[in-house]
């Protein structure tokens, strides 16, 4: 099997040769990822503080809808649902471009997961720690802000990271509503060239070089946020316990 790379080198027709295409094609693709993460976090942590409302069953029960809506119903489904149904509902969509679209469709596809990751992160926060804050005068809101999602946030780290790996390879989602991603890049591009062997050798190349750099961010940023002492080779050698075993984290 002969590989030829220089088909990189050639002019795809437009003014511009298959590895301008491919690296425009990129940006596409994490400007996708992005703004549907940037949704995601803000719909997932707000729908994942609802399900742990028990003082407020209504929006309790909002949220775990909201989860069970977008959950189950497939990524596919939902991107058609944004693109060709809901812009017949209201024709204003129409003028949105498929970007905006699809960016929508997978950040709150991706909400529902983020949510249930909120949701099992406050939980896991031992009962001591809410009464110990309430036992302060802390309100609900500052019970939340300063102690809830503070150490909830180290507890979801890891699938959190997991999941925004995901969100970056979901995006390729985009190419069945024309959106000039990678994946659309590799389809149109192999046909073009009959490459398709060095085509999608290089896609894949990029996707995991992407996927790679999301999981070393939200590994500096896990290791910038690890309470000091928690780590298990620390706790080894002192012999501590861990700040989070005692209300609000105070060992003495």
């Amino acid at each position: 099997m002969h590989l030829d790379w220089s088909v990189f080198l050639n002019d795809d027709g437009g003014g511009r040769t298959y590895l301008e295409w491919m690296l425009q094609a990129w940006g596409w693709t994490l400007a996708v990822a992005f703004t549907a993460w940037c949704v995601a976090l803000v719909v997932g942590s707000t729908v994942g503080i609802m399900r742990t409302l028990k003082s407020s069953p209504v929006l309790s029960r909002f949220a775990l809808v909201w989860v069970e809506l977008f959950r189950n119903i497939p990524l596919l489904v939902q991107v058609f649902l944004w693109y060709f149904v809901l812009p017949k509902m209201w024709p204003a969509m129409q003028q949105f471009p498929s970007f905006w679209l699809v960016s929508l469709a997978l950040g709150l596809f991706t909400s529902a997961r983020i949510a249930e990751q909120f949701r099992a992160g406050i939980e896991s926060i031992k009962s001591g720690q809410t009464q110990a804050a309430l036992a302060l005068g802390m309100t609900r809101s500052q019970l939340y802000r300063y102690v809830l999602m503070p150490v909830a946030l180290r507890v979801m780290m890891p699938p959190l990271t997991s999941e925004s790996m995901n969100l970056l390879k979901n995006s390729s989602i985009a190419f069945a509503v024309s959106v000039p991603e990678l994946t659309m890049f590799a389809m149109q591009s192999q046909e073009e060239t009959s490459r398709g062997i060095e085509i999608y050798l290089a896609v894949t190349l990029l996707y995991a070089v992407s996927a790679f750099a999301v999981n070393r961010l939200f590994a500096f940023l896990e290791k910038r946020l690890r309470l000091p002492g928690s780590g298990e080779e620390g706790g080894a050698r002192s012999g501590a316990a861990s700040p989070l075993s005692t209300p609000l984290g105070l060992g003495h």
